[in-house]
């Protein structure tokens, strides 16, 4: 078997050995025979009317197999085990089919493919797998595994089982996801919101992030539901100590600064990653016109919101206090499409010489110096907490979360963000992480993917019920 040219030679190789020793026969019952003598767990299976052929006679049919000479579903080929065995399992199970369809890899060179718990030890054998890691679901499996290595005398590893890594409002059925890619209800298998592993790159999960869930999870043999939000947290956790902080505004708003001078602008110092000093400092501009995001005002504000109102006064950051003056109105609609504010030029920094206090922070990029960006925002693909508690008869579908994807164009964003690359990860600041996405950005068209948001105490405030 160590010499096989390749993967299915290697497999079929191993197949023919098994019928050498008489381990393995061709059956040419139809798929509703072979289930009718199976058996139940109260009751024996029967033999198969070609179970005790000659293994000459069993490599000819199986030769005749490979060569393409019977079609689908004509003959399988069975292992030689138990009928009567209390483990369904080993009751004769299939390890080779016929199907005539084109590999991705090899083309039209195969037409009969070996079964999955067939290939599973023999992969594991030949790659020194010591131990191999299952889930809970082929406990059942692990005498017919066991059964495979010892009879065509190979390396043995020992297959342990353990409990699915199941994540609330996430699909992991393969079999579903591979429905909601082939349905169009995502794009693509790399698709942010499913969790495939280059799915969760691309929406910029770290390796550091998964392992991390993974440890906190731990291994058992119960099924249990993890909380979405314990992945989220490690994200945050992980790129908090390392992602660079950035100012980007996502719905902007324009502000006009009265007192500031005309055509002049000033470089301020910000701090790159206060978890990290030696990630520095950059400048970012400061000028007359600049952008804020949309919902950091309001016109009519509630007691608790500390952000800009008519009258009121915030804290520009790494810049100075800001004072609205007027609010300008679209004629037509009635929409807020800019307002007049101004400034106090010696609360440079964000701090006031004559001690008054500003309780509101917000972040702001300059209009003339902003990069123009689109800006993906991603919430979880499924509505159901536990996709397992679909209603009898409903169809899962149907619980897919319509909202799952908002996009956002027009965003701006300070010019630091002209360096970007793809993958590129940063913290927008009281927003966010994101990253740059890595099939879809362009230099001068850069897309951005939101990873996971950061916390919002005014957002709890605003959705308590009222009394």
């Amino acid at each position: 078997l160590y010499y096989a040219s390749d993967y299915f030679d290697l497999m079929y190789r191993a197949a023919e050995t098994l019928i050498e020793r008489g381990l393995a026969y061709v059956d040419e019952q139809s798929a509703e025979q072979m289930r009718a003598r199976r058996g139940d767990f109260t009751t024996p299976g029967s033999d198969s009317p070609f179970r005790d052929r000659p293994p000459a006679e069993n490599l000819e049919r199986f030769r005749q197999m490979r060569d393409g000479k019977h079609p689908d579903g004509a003959m399988v080929l069975r292992a030689r085990i138990d009928m009567a065995s209390p483990n369904l399992n080993l009751r004769d199970p299939a390890i080779y089919r016929i199907k005539h369809a084109r590999h991705h890899n090899t083309g039209d060179r195969w037409c009969l493919y070996p079964m999955y718990t067939f290939a599973h030890p023999i992969e594991d054998a030949l790659e020194g797998i010591t131990h191999s890691l299952c889930t809970l679901e082929f406990e059942n499996h692990r005498p017919l595994y066991d059964w495979f290595v010892e009879k065509l005398g190979i390396f043995h590893p020992q297959q342990i089982e353990f409990a699915k890594l199941s994540l609330s409002y996430t699909v992991m059925s393969k079999r579903k996801l591979k429905e909601l890619v082939e349905g169009g209800f995502v794009d693509g298998w790399d698709d942010p919101r499913m969790p495939t592993l280059r799915a969760l790159r691309r929406r910029g999960y770290t390796p550091e992030s998964i392992r991390n869930l993974c440890a906190r999870v731990g291994v058992t043999k119960f099924n249990s539901l993890t909380d979405l939000a314990l992945l989220e947290q490690s994200i945050r956790e992980h790129l908090n100590s390392v992602a660079p902080r950035r100012m980007a505004v996502l719905q902007p708003l324009k502000v006009v600064i009265e007192n500031y001078p005309e055509g002049e602008c000033e470089w301020r110092p910000a701090i790159n990653n206060p978890e990290d000093e030696s990630a520095g400092t950059r400048e970012i501009p400061f000028a007359r016109e600049i952008f804020i995001e949309r919902d950091d005002f309001m016109e009519d504000p509630p007691k608790k919101f500390f952000r800009l109102g008519p009258g009121r006064e915030v804290r520009l950051r790494y810049a100075y206090f800001l004072k609205c003056n007027e609010v300008i109105k679209d004629p037509a609609s009635g929409e807020i499409i800019e307002l007049r504010c101004s400034y106090d030029p010696e609360t440079a920094g964000g701090k006031a010489p004559d001690g008054r206090k500003v309780k509101g922070t917000i972040h702001w990029v300059s209009a003339a110096h902003a990069v123009d960006a689109e800006v993906r925002l991603y919430d979880v693909l499924y509505q159901m907490e536990n996709p397992g508690d679909v209603p009898e008869g409903a169809d899962w579908k149907s619980f897919i979360n319509p909202d799952s994807l908002s996009v956002l164009t027009g965003c701006k964003l300070e010019p630091s963000f002209g360096q970007a690359a793809p993958g590129d990860q940063f913290q927008f600041e009281r927003l966010g992480y994101f990253c740059v996405d890595t099939k879809d950005s362009l230099p001068d068209q850069l897309v951005f993917n939101r990873t996971v948001t950061l916390k919002d105490s005014w957002a709890k405030q605003r959705d308590k019920p009222s009394r």
